[in-house]
């Protein structure tokens, strides 16, 4: 469910984005280890390991022998909050995205010359921001915690050596918690309540692709990942101030949320120059443009909070993105790879919507990896990425939040590592 927030605490949806991510909006990019290295450059065109699951699935023809693969990558971002007003006051936290680990497991078994058949777990959209209740923007952003999981069963089939094709249903379970600061309309600032949404839904899509051997030396993958419809059935309880105040604390409401996930589309080209050198260049389109709006609502409130909390609309206006990335793998001899990569990356969000929850902008992103086989039959990557966005600008007044203006200057480091074996 991409992590988009909403900017009231009610929105649960709003757990759907955050500053910690490697890819526009609220999406991750990492699936795939020895992918992350050369910067996701060749990702529908390497076909290198297990991972390809998730990267083209029509790649999984090009592996030979039985494998699977386990990885994961752990992000630690930092956000630089500055200039900062507010009409209730408060601090400019800029440590509010906890360190995040994201786990990654593949399995890929040729079955004859043309089929063959895998299994991915990944995690494709995920978020964890805290700002703390004392935060300058509390009203319109808090805590938010937001988990996709991704289960993606997957056949190839390759028509002759150059030309194959790969399609996967992935069963996606998304689960968030969202905590954050009411505003007490009796007297704004003091006596604050707060609350707590919880949701989850499973739902489904698919990931198709296809990769042509074009030349003895260059490779052309195209993928396509689906959207994603989430229902969310929530809970929201309300306790402390105000609530106290009303004879609510304590007290659960059911909540809904609809959820579209955009498509994408990633096209990328593999070119081996010689023995040693390979170089990658790659786009992926992300339908962002979906995210117009979303709607959440309450029932069962008390006449006091119907008016105001029962149906919560709030204007996105997301526009859809391109990034693109290029990277290159040097195999210095039979036992090591050295990768290098480097991508850009549109932010969806326009001036006008940008709230805390998603204070991102433009992004650049360097990386670096290398692959060890020890032995024949395994693989050791690891791979390091660092991030950083331009300066973007967060101007928020409501009437019933006060103001909140920021400026902020995100950056962030992804650390990852995958064993890959082959039986």
């Amino acid at each position: 469910m991409k992590k988009i927030l909403r900017r009231t605490p009610l929105g649960l949806a709003v757990a759907l984005s955050s500053t910690q991510l490697f890819a526009s909006g609220f999406a991750l990019n990492e699936q795939s280890i020895s992918g992350m290295g050369s910067g996701f450059a060749g990702r529908s065109s390497s076909a290198e390991d297990a991972s390809t699951v998730f990267g083209n699935p029509a790649g999984m023809s090009r592996l030979k022998k039985e494998q699977a693969s386990v990885g994961a990558a752990t992000l630690f971002a930092k956000a630089n909050i500055s200039q900062t007003r507010s009409t209730f006051g408060g601090q400019e936290d800029g440590d509010m995205v906890p360190t995040t680990t994201v786990p990654m497991g593949y399995y890929v078994k040729p079955i004859d010359e043309h089929w063959a058949f895998g299994v991915g777990f990944y995690v494709p959209f995920g978020l964890m921001t805290d700002y703390g209740s004392g935060f300058a923007g509390r009203y319109y952003a808090n805590k938010s915690e937001v988990t996709t999981l991704t289960f993606q069963p997957t056949i190839s089939y390759a028509f002759n050596d150059k030309v194959s094709i790969g399609f996967g249903p992935t069963i996606n379970r998304i689960s968030g918690e969202l905590s954050g600061m009411v505003l007490n309309p009796l007297s704004p600032g003091r006596n604050d309540g707060k609350l707590k949404s919880t949701g989850d839904d499973t739902a489904l899509g698919f990931n198709a692709g296809i990769l042509v051997q074009a030349t003895d030396r260059t490779r052309l993958g195209l993928t396509y990942h689906s959207k994603v419809s989430y229902q969310l059935d929530a809970k929201t309880k309300l306790t402390d101030g105000i609530f106290s105040v009303l004879g609510v604390s304590g007290t659960s409401y059911d909540a809904s949320l609809d959820v579209d996930t955009p498509e994408s589309v990633d096209f990328s080209v593999t070119h081996q120059l010689n023995s040693d050198w390979t170089l990658y260049m790659g786009s992926t389109w992300t339908r962002w443009s979906r995210f117009k709006e979303l709607v959440f609502e309450n029932s069962g409130l008390p006449a006091a909070l119907s008016g105001t909390l029962s149906r919560i609309t709030e204007e996105q206006n997301w526009h859809d993105t391109w990034a693109h990335a290029i990277g290159t793998a040097y195999k210095l001899n039979n036992q090591w790879v050295l990768r290098a990569g480097f991508s850009v990356d549109q932010s969806p969000a326009n001036n006008v919507n940008r709230g805390p929850r998603i204070p991102t902008g433009d992004r650049k992103v360097i990386s670096v990896g290398a692959g060890w086989t020890p032995a024949e039959n395994v693989t050791i990557d690891v791979a390091y990425s660092y991030l950083w966005e331009e300066s973007v600008q967060v101007n928020d007044v409501s009437a019933s939040r006060g103001a909140y203006s920021s400026k902020y200057k995100n950056s962030a480091s992804g650390l990852g590592t995958s064993v890959s074996y082959r039986f």
